[in-house]
């Protein structure tokens, strides 16, 4: 398939965020990653050369927003800026994990919206265009005045499921860790053709959460808590110990980005969680030897993406 069209010529690029992740997709879309130095001075300030010609070019730039956030954050910034003074004709930055997606609002007093924050910044930088994953919160859309392709990793979570677990539809429930997450957990619900619970908890602060009661019948069946970040994994667990209680048999959960900071691995290790399915939007590193711990890739369905937005096709045909 020819990468040249009216927009130019399709470059991939990539920051230090996840090269493992870039370098998949570019297979997938038989293009070499681009050339670019990406690395620190003595000081620490972040300097970047793009080694190739990228006039008149249809470029994307790959770099989740993860740990660590803030290098990740200025690599994306100083790459945008370095492609838009060397004239590429469009620019798309794609975030497979969008950071600082939980500060989305202001829940106190005084308190910022980093997210739309960050989508300010990567406007002014340089993006024509953004592709991102499984967003926190869907308003983070609205928070960009350029084009916002949203992706969802349900069907990768789908077929792993249905081809390796193979789970009984009718011995089967999908719950969502809490109310926000309804809408998510229905379109899993609908795919599997299962039942749906929820999780009822309630935030005592911003470390801790007190589980209350589960919403449906989850007694005898087995479960998948479908979410779209695990981060320290305390909801997660506390999660799984009240689907113990009420009855479940086998736990598991299909959650898209693996933050897992902190006391994550630990807290799932010796949790009644049987397995935790995640994607590769961000690296494991370590937390890869977690025996309960599997990552899927999404360099397929990212790839696919790039390439419809390079030939100006349509992204949300993906889903239908």
């Amino acid at each position: 398939m020819s990468t040249e069209t009216r927009n130019g010529k399709l470059l991939v690029f990539s920051g230090n965020g996840n090269k493992a992740l870039a370098k998949n997709i570019c297979r997938n879309l038989g293009v070499p990653l681009g050339g670019a130095v990406v690395n620190s001075f003595s000081d620490g300030e972040i300097r970047v050369k793009i080694r190739e010609d990228v006039r008149g070019q249809d470029v994307f730039i790959i770099q989740p927003t993860c740990h660590p956030v803030n290098d990740n954050i200025m690599e994306l910034l100083i790459m945008l800026d370095a492609l838009r003074r060397a004239s590429a004709k469009r620019i798309t930055a794609v975030l497979p994990y969008y950071g600082y997606a939980r500060q989305d609002r202001k829940d106190q007093p005084r308190v910022p919206i980093t997210a739309k924050l960050l989508a300010n910044l990567i406007t002014s930088a340089g993006a024509n265009r953004v592709l991102t994953l499984d967003l926190h919160a869907g308003q983070i859309q609205g928070f960009f005045d350029i084009p916002l392709d949203h992706l969802y990793a349900i069907n990768t979570f789908v077929e792993y499921f249905k081809k390796n677990i193979k789970l009984k539809a009718k011995d089967l429930v999908i719950v969502s860790p809490d109310v926000g997450g309804v809408k998510t957990a229905r379109a899993y619900a609908k795919r599997f053709r299962a039942d749906l619970a929820i999780v009822d908890k309630r935030r005592a602060n911003d470390k801790e959460t007190e589980v209350m009661n589960i919403i449906g019948e989850v007694e005898g069946k087995n479960v998948i808590l479908v979410d779209d970040i695990v981060a320290t994994a305390g909801s997660l667990v506390e999660a799984v110990a009240a689907l113990k209680k009420a009855g479940s048999k086998n736990i598991y959960a299909a959650i898209t980005h693996p933050v897992l900071s902190g006391p994550a691995i630990e807290r799932i290790k010796h949790s009644d969680l049987k397995e935790l399915v995640v994607t590769n939007t961000i690296p494991l590193g370590s937390n890869g030897k977690c025996k309960k711990v599997k990552q899927l890739s999404v360099a397929p369905l990212l790839a696919e993406a790039i390439m419809r937005i390079h030939q100006e096709r349509s992204v949300s045909s993906l889903f239908n």
